[in-house]
């Protein structure tokens, strides 16, 4: 062979290598240590530096300098509760606790966790609520699962001093056996104003929709898999105003295929199944660019996609309960079992990163 093209061959392989290597970073969870070992079951990303997480045990965990140090703690006299939701705005942060009748609560800290305040206690026995969502921190929702045939929900618009129950009759009826699960803090999203999203699985996998912060609801149908009281949808995203993404499956067999992606492109009138081909159980999803890069994470494994599912960029053998990210920092934050905390760089920061963040 020619000595210039022995030289391109090798140009090319070493070019190619570096593309490889550089694919297979993307995406790749740098581990840090939280410090607990509680099960943990949200991230609420703030920016670079500040996100919020909670699991087991009245326990929620904190971190101002990007996850280098995380501070756990317990929330006092909430010792048997499960946090299965965290919504950060600074050093300011809601926690949902999840369970049946009064075990459903909601906490606020104004003090990066220094001091509590018990805001919501469900007195409803038959109740169950699963994860909240905001507008921004003073305007704010969160669903229960069925009451009487009609899902629960309650919002607040002065920062959880008070939260009231919408008129169960501006909803649509749940079908029975159907209901929404606790299991990452995302059966609810926010968006805009106003907009708002929630998703059910058991005997029917819908996405129930809200222009008017929840006051009044439509239903749709979603391609998702579902049927088993361990299946339907567990996760629900929005970038904009349009287009959204849903993700589930059957928390019991993770490992199994079908529709368990699905995606929107008119405000989640409609749904249809998402183009990539391997799927497994999601318990999470979330957009973590500004142009529309996902992460999506389950018991048995962890995916990126940069095009909106139409394949996937990164896919690891990784599990996590819930993932979040900031998509103005193209950085996302995963968490599961046993204290674990992951995080990722996901897109590229660039210019927009630093003004955001005046460097």
């Amino acid at each position: 062979m020619p000595r210039r093209e022995r030289d391109d061959l090798v140009m090319y392989r070493a070019l190619a290598l570096i593309l490889l290597l550089s694919a297979s970073a993307a995406g790749q969870w740098e581990p840090q240590e939280s410090n607990t070992k509680e099960s943990l079951r949200a991230i609420s990303v703030v920016s670079q530096s500040i996100a919020w997480a909670s699991g087991t045990h009245g326990t929620y965990l904190l971190t101002v300098d990007g996850g280098r140090t995380w501070k756990p703690g317990q929330v006092p006299g909430a010792e048997g509760l499960d946090f299965r939701d965290a919504e950060g705005f600074g050093l300011s942060a809601y926690l949902l606790a999840a369970g049946p009748g009064e075990q459903s609560r909601i906490y606020k800290t104004n003090d990066g966790g220094e001091h509590w305040e018990l805001q919501f206690t469900n007195r409803d026995a038959k109740g169950f609520f699963d994860c909240m969502a905001f507008w921004d921190e003073r305007h704010g929702i969160a669903v229960g699962d069925p009451v009487e045939g009609r899902f629960q929900v309650i919002t607040t618009d002065d920062g959880g001093k008070n939260w009231k129950y919408t008129d169960p009759r501006r909803l649509p009826p749940a079908v029975e056996g159907e209901g929404a699960f606790a299991a990452s803090g995302t059966c609810i999203a926010t968006q805009g104003q106003k907009n708002v999203w929630f998703v059910t699985g058991g005997a029917a996998a819908r996405v129930f929709r809200s222009s008017d912060r929840g006051r009044n609801w439509k239903v749709i149908e979603t391609p998702i898999r579902h049927g088993a009281p361990s299946a339907g949808i567990f996760s629900v995203a929005f970038r904009d105003a349009r287009h959204g993404v849903i993700a589930g499956g059957d928390y019991q067999h993770p490992e199994t295929g079908g529709i368990n992606l699905a995606t929107t492109d008119d405000g989640g009138k409609t749904w249809k199944p998402a183009a990539v081909k391997e799927q497994r159980y999601f318990s999470g999803i979330a957009y973590v660019t500004e142009a529309g890069g996902l992460a999506a994470v389950g018991s048995s494994v962890s995916a990126v996609s940069e095009d909106a599912l139409n394949s996937w960029k990164s896919w690891r053998p990784e599990g996590f309960n819930s993932v979040a990210g900031a998509p103005a920092y193209g950085v996302a934050w995963a968490v599961g079992a046993k204290g674990k905390i992951a995080k990722a760089q996901i897109g590229d920061c660039g210019t927009p990163c630093q003004s955001r963040t005046g460097r």
